[in-house]
Order: C-alpha cells, then sequence, then structure tokens
C-alpha cells in the first residue's frame, strides 16, 4: 500500500534534481550556440571570408609579380619604350613575353571576378584558367625560342606556371573546405539553438517546481 506514494516521491525528487540541469542547457547552450551564430552572421556581412581574401590577394600578387618581371625583361633587353614596341607591336609568338604578360591578366580577371565579386563556390574556374595556363606555357615552351634568349627564357614560364598551380591548390584545399565547414557549424549550431528554443522557451524558475498536495494513502 505505500509502494504508490513512495514511487511518486522518488519521481518527485528526481525530477526536482534534474531541474539545476535543465536551468544550465537553457541559461548556456543557448547562449554559446547565438554567439556563434551571430559571429557567423558578422563574417558574413563583412563580404568574403578571411581565407577567401586571402586567395584573392594572391591572384593579386600573381598579376604583379608577372608584371614585375615582365618590365625587368624589357629593361634587360634595351629600354623599355623600344622593347615594348617590338615585343606589343611587333608580336611575335616565339620570341615575346607579352603573352605571358596577357596570361597573368586573364587569371586575374576570371578569380577576381569569380571568387571575390560572384563569390563563386566551384572550382570551374580555376580549373578553367589553370588548364589554359598550362597549355598554353607548354605549347610557347616547347615551340618558341624562349630559352635561347637568357635567364628570363626560364624564368617567366616556370614561374607562371607555378603560380597557377598554387592558387589551384589554395583553393581547392583551404578555401573550399574551409568553408564549407564553417557553413556545415553554422547550420548545426542554428539547428541546435533552434530545438533549445523550443524545449526551453523559458527561464525555469524554483517557483515553477511545487510538491503536490498529499493524497490519501490508498487512493
Amino acid at each position: 500500500m505505500n509502494r504508490v506514494p513512495a514511487d511518486a516521491e522518488n519521481a518527485h525528487s528526481s525530477s526536482v534534481e534534474s531541474c539545476p540541469s535543465l536551468r544550465d542547457v537553457h541559461s548556456i547552450n543557448p547562449a554559446q550556440l547565438m554567439a556563434r551564430i551571430e559571429s557567423y552572421e558578422g563574417r558574413e556581412k563583412k563580404g568574403i571570408s578571411d581565407v577567401r581574401r586571402t586567395f584573392c590577394l594572391f591572384v593579386t600578387f600573381d598579376l604583379l609579380f608577372i608584371t614585375l618581371l615582365w618590365i625587368i625583361e624589357l629593361n634587360v633587353k634595351g629600354g623599355i619604350e623600344t622593347t615594348l614596341e617590338k615585343e606589343v607591336l611587333q608580336y611575335d609568338y616565339s620570341s615575346s613575353y607579352f603573352d605571358i604578360f596577357l596570361l597573368a591578366v586573364f587569371r586575374f580577371k576570371v578569380l577576381i571576378l569569380a571568387y571575390a565579386m560572384c563569390r563563386l563556390r566551384h572550382w570551374w574556374a580555376i580549373a578553367f584558367t589553370t588548364a589554359v595556363t598550362s597549355a598554353f606555357l607548354l605549347a610557347k615552351v616547347i615551340i618558341s625560342q624562349l630559352f635561347s634568349q637568357g635567364a628570363f627564357g626560364y624564368v617567366l614560364p616556370i614561374i607562371s606556371f607555378i603560380l597557377a598551380w598554387i592558387e589551384t591548390w589554395f583553393l581547392d584545399f583551404k578555401v573550399l573546405p574551409q568553408e564549407a565547414e564553417e557553413e556545415n557549424r553554422f547550420l548545426i549550431a542554428q539547428d541546435a539553438s533552434e530545438r533549445a528554443a523550443l524545449l526551453h522557451p523559458g527561464v525555469l524558475s524554483d517557483g515553477q517546481f511545487y510538491s503536490p498536495p498529499e493524497s490519501v494513502a490508498g487512493s
């Protein structure tokens, strides 16, 4: 006859003991989740992620570095004006470096348009620019006479080839995976925050927990 009140009392005591944990889950975990969500939304408001911004800076460095090497090559050959007229106006595929400069401009425009302005989250643009760069440089090295023109016949094609593949590696192994991981964390945190709000809509207070009136034994 006394088992029913004893069971009720045990159930009541266990529910009271579990109340602080519920309060802790509501007061701590949702706040942490909301902080993560707000930090992610803050990064989104900045425009692009930090790792994507680094990639765009490297693409800009690629263009500026190739331009610098080309200008140095123009000076080495006997003056910028004379050599510029010879390489641009009298362009010769077998001896001119002007096309390697244009190749760097091509990579810069496509990659900045795709990954900075359009914020593309796919590798097809970098694959296209790297494939075009690799094919063009290989053909130029095989067909042209760059190696007979001194050190710049080696430097410009090799540097251009290496920079294009570094950009591909950086985007494929750093930018896209890190952004996908941050987006997954945001979705998980948002989902957990919504569930926590549904399970614990308000702060639990001690006044919400009370003992039921004593019942007559055997009722």
